[in-house]
């Protein structure tokens, strides 16, 4: 990942409070405390259903890199504030903490973990920022993608955010997302090469308007690129210049050659009118298969309206909207500490309280288990202690965790556990798949989702709940509070 800060060693991409409270867990002798973080969200992006978990490779590629470079530590000493004995930590740093995760390209839901992290407490503490920026960012991007994807109803979208995007960071680790998320190309010819996604692009306005007519730009392009001929209409006037230019130059520079013409593209204007327009005028030329592009500023719902309006489009460039998530740019994961552990090896849950019942959290080392009713759809989620085990054999008791009177119970389901060992002791157990391999895993589970929780609108509340002996706990917790 430093690639991308020209060699910068990103261990100090941290808020400077990491480093306080590390420095003070060492002062009062906690270097060793074991401690145990969820890493979650709270609210489905865009009043979505869903979000979509992503980003954990490169988690795993910050903490496999994980130290503090000689210069990080002078800067640490200038500040005058750390203790000797922080700043040999620091130099001496070795990442051993244990890390669970929930694989790329699942669908999750606001209160379940999708990281969650064991290890000494300064450890813990410090990796917090760079998990959340990374996670965070990565699972919007992914989320939105998908939002869009599914509303062209099977139409190619294109992701073509990378001059929009919050810095090229943010360009080339969105091109990855919104791959994860269903965007099969981009326009991002870095993302190309590092992460396999195919680079598409053809032309700007600037490449007509070099030449002295359009015709002259047309013909230009298709003698340059003749087998990948796809034509920007818009420069000057779709339908009076633009196609009839078009259709000259297939018939008197391709045609020829017995090659087809790959596109055209528009930028602008009445779409759905300009597009059937198009579409007419190309079968009638004898281009059938001619496919007709669109871009200029598409998300969800209006490539939802121009699908559903019958417009003539095959494929859909989308940009801003996409790679900045422009409608919510927030995915708002948090880390949290759930509980900690005795030298005795006695795990003790640990709450946040808080006057907004939102932000309470759930206590407790957690398993995370995702059911299947027998047509194979997610049905609910259940969150349970580490050491509970969930038998399919045996009927299962679901219950609202605030509205405990509403409760089903579950017979002829299956069920998986869906945290993975990343890390275990801080050496990495996990084989990371292929972007490929995560992106048709994503599209798998997302298959096993009821159509109601995929709703764009008022989607179906997907359960996310706990186990009785878990919730228990977190009742007591609450009432011994005054919470209750």
């Amino acid at each position: 990942m430093d690639r991308m800060l020209n060699g910068i060693n990103l261990s100090l991409l941290t808020d400077f409070y990491e480093l306080t409270m590390a420095n003070g867990f060492l002062h009062h002798g906690l270097k060793d405390k074991i401690t145990y973080f969820d890493l979650f969200y709270r609210k489905v992006p865009d009043g979505g259903g869903f979000a979509i978990a992503a980003g954990l490779e490169q988690a795993v590629e910050y903490l496999q890199d994980l130290h503090f470079a000689p210069e990080d530590i002078e800067y640490m000493r200038s500040k005058k504030m750390f203790s000797d004995e922080f700043i040999d930590y620091l130099r001496d740093f070795r990442f051993t903490c244990d890390v669970w995760a929930v694989p790329e390209g699942t669908p999750v839901f606001p209160g379940e973990p999708l990281v969650v992290v064991r290890g000494p407490a300064p450890q813990a503490q410090l990796i917090e920022t760079m998990l959340l920026a990374t996670i965070n960012h990565q699972s919007l991007i992914a989320t939105k993608a998908n939002r869009i994807a599914r509303s062209a109803k099977g139409r190619v979208v294109m992701e073509f955010g990378a001059r929009r995007a919050h810095s090229y960071a943010g360009a080339l680790y969105g091109s990855r997302a919104a791959y994860i998320g269903g965007c099969p190309v981009t326009s991002n010819a870095l993302a190309d090469r590092m992460f396999g996604i195919p680079a598409v692009g053809t032309m700007a306005h600037s490449w007509v308007q070099m030449f002295e007519t359009e015709y002259e730009a047309f013909k230009a392009y298709a003698e340059a690129y003749p087998t990948n001929c796809t034509l920007l209409l818009d420069t000057y006037d779709v339908l009076g210049s633009g196609l009839p230019n078009a259709i000259r130059v297939f018939d008197e520079i391709l045609k020829p050659q017995g090659i087809r013409p790959a596109g055209v593209r528009i930028d602008s204007g009445d779409v759905t009118y300009l597009s059937r327009s198009i579409r007419t005028a190309l079968d009638a030329a004898g281009y059938t298969d001619c496919k007709i592009v669109v871009s200029n500023s598409l998300d969800e719902y209006i490539i939802r309206d121009l699908v559903n309006q019958g417009a003539a489009i095959d494929t859909f460039g989308v940009g801003e909207r996409l790679i900045t998530s422009r409608s919510e740019p927030v995915f708002g994961g948090v880390y949290k500490l759930c509980a900690v552990e005795e030298a005795n090896g006695e795990i003790r849950p640990r709450i946040k309280l808080s006057e907004n019942v939102a932000k309470i959290t759930t206590p407790h080392f957690k398993k995370l288990w995702r059911f299947y009713d027998k047509n194979g759809m997610a049905t609910a989620d259940v969150l349970s202690l580490y050491n509970e085990t969930i038998s399919e054999d045996e009927p299962f008791e679901l219950f609202h965790p605030e509205f405990t009177w509403k409760k089903k119970i579950l017979t002829d389901f299956t069920v998986r556990e869906l945290l993975q060992p990343i890390f275990v002791g801080g050496k990495l157990v996990y084989k990371l798949p292929s972007l490929q391999e995560v992106r048709a895993y994503a599209e798998d589970c997302i298959a096993h989702l009821w159509d109601e929780v995929k709703r764009f609108e008022n989607p179906h509340e997907y359960y996310v709940d706990l186990t009785r002996p878990l919730w228990e706990i977190k009742r007591e917790m609450l009432s011994k509070r005054g919470k209750l």
